[in-house]
């Protein structure tokens, strides 16, 4: 899967998973927030969330703390 880790209205990081068969510039277009702070593919391996790529389109790679903040947000969703 893709992913984009935007930064939302709080200031928080907000990943959004996607499936690759979408453009990252596609997708980007419907999110209202404004700042990209990461973009790549994450996949679920045996030792937990692995973020890896970048994303040409938006300019940006993913970050050493993307996998953590993905794991987080799956392991513990706000409703």
């Amino acid at each position: 899967m893709k992913y984009i880790m935007f930064e939302d209205f709080s200031g928080d990081p907000l990943p959004i998973l996607f499936p690759n068969r979408i453009g990252y510039l596609e997708f980007r277009e419907q999110i209202p927030y404004t700042n990209v702070l990461s973009a790549g593919y994450v996949q679920m391996r045996p030792n937990g969330i692995s973020c890896h790529g970048e994303c040409k389109e938006l300019s940006t790679q993913p970050r050493t703390e993307d996998a953590q903040i993905i794991a987080a947000k799956l392991e513990a969703p706000e409703y």
